[in-house]
């Protein structure tokens, strides 16, 4: 069973950021996978990197869109943005220095960030995006 399971109140109405929202849902359950299975530091590791390498790109192709739409809630998304990755940046520096390991707590922030994120921080571009041909 799924650590996080995608379901249809996550969608924000724009079939490429969905996409986006199940690969890093995705990747969390990958990284879940290596923690409970004790598959080793280093996996661990390589996919916390991938999570964070993925979000970035991710949120350069929200704000990229919001950006050509004239969004207007572009700067409070793209702080939201930043700091997560901040968040996300400080705990991998930690990991490599071996003062952190993967905990649960992790596991539940990256989880409820998200879902939190997308139900309430991207839903809003929904009205201004869902219309337009996204891809």
């Amino acid at each position: 069973m799924a650590y996080f399971d995608w379901n249809s109140n996550l969608s924000v109405g724009v079939d490429l950021f969905d996409a986006h929202h199940k690969k890093l849902i995705d990747l969390i359950n990958e990284l879940h996978e290596a923690m409970a299975s004790g598959k080793g530091i280093e996996k661990v590791k390589t996919t916390v990197t991938e999570l964070a390498r993925y979000t970035k790109y991710h949120f350069a192709e929200e704000e990229r869109r919001m950006q050509q739409e004239n969004y207007p809630a572009l700067d409070a998304h793209i702080k939201e943005h930043r700091a997560f990755v901040t968040q996300v940046e400080d705990f991998i520096a930690k990991l490599e220095a071996g003062s952190v390991t993967i905990s649960m707590g992790v596991m539940s922030f990256l989880r409820n960030w998200l879902t939190s994120h997308i139900q309430k921080t991207d839903k809003q571009y929904s009205a201004v995006l869902a219309d337009k041909k996204v891809a």
